[in-house]
């Protein structure tokens, strides 16, 4: 059986390596996935990973707490009854915390939907939406009521929302949930 502690650092890695994932270019990671992959498999169990490679955890570890603090200050473009939208900017660290970052509204605020929405070098956004977690569903329908969105019922997101698109995009993520 596995202590509080032994589940919560298994939850925090999980949640780190997720993390580390999300950018569209390599240059956006702490670690290439290839890389990370490396540095696990060397270890019989993820506590391995932990203990014999503390530098690389930490460094998972001090990315995401830093990524997530700096959107955690950040306050909602929309906030409404059903939904609420946030936006990043073109940057490294919100690239790579955009879906953790939702997620954490969507526990947070179980009753409310959660977009986020980051810069894109070419000036459009990158949407990340994900459905109230007491109703999980539609997700995945309303985004592709725009160009380039899908995914799932309960999370889902456009890849590239035209900047002129933004306020509609709000203002359907507020009727679809309301």
């Amino acid at each position: 059986d596995l202590s509080a502690a032994q589940v919560q650092a298994l939850e925090d890695l999980g949640i780190y390596i997720n993390y580390n994932g999300y950018g569209p270019a390599l240059e956006d990671l702490h670690f290439a996935p290839a890389e990370l992959y490396q540095l696990l498999a060397r270890h019989d169990d993820p506590f391995q990973f932990m203990d014999a490679e503390r530098g690389h955890f930490e460094r998972l570890e001090t990315g995401y707490r830093e990524d997530m603090a700096a959107a955690a200050a950040l306050e909602p473009i929309h906030r409404g009854e059903s939904a609420a939208v946030y936006q990043l900017p073109d940057a490294a660290w919100a690239r790579r915390v955009s879906g953790v970052f939702g997620n954490d509204l969507a526990n947070q605020d179980p009753a409310r939907a959660h977009a986020v929405v980051t810069a894109r070098k070419d000036g459009d956004y990158l949407v990340s939406v994900r459905a109230p977690l007491n109703n999980k569903t539609g997700a995945d329908a309303l985004c592709r009521e725009f160009p380039t969105g899908g995914g799932r019922a309960a999370a889902a997101g456009i890849n590239a929302l035209p900047a002129d698109q933004l306020q509609a995009f709000i203002e359907r993520i507020t009727a679809f949930y309301a």
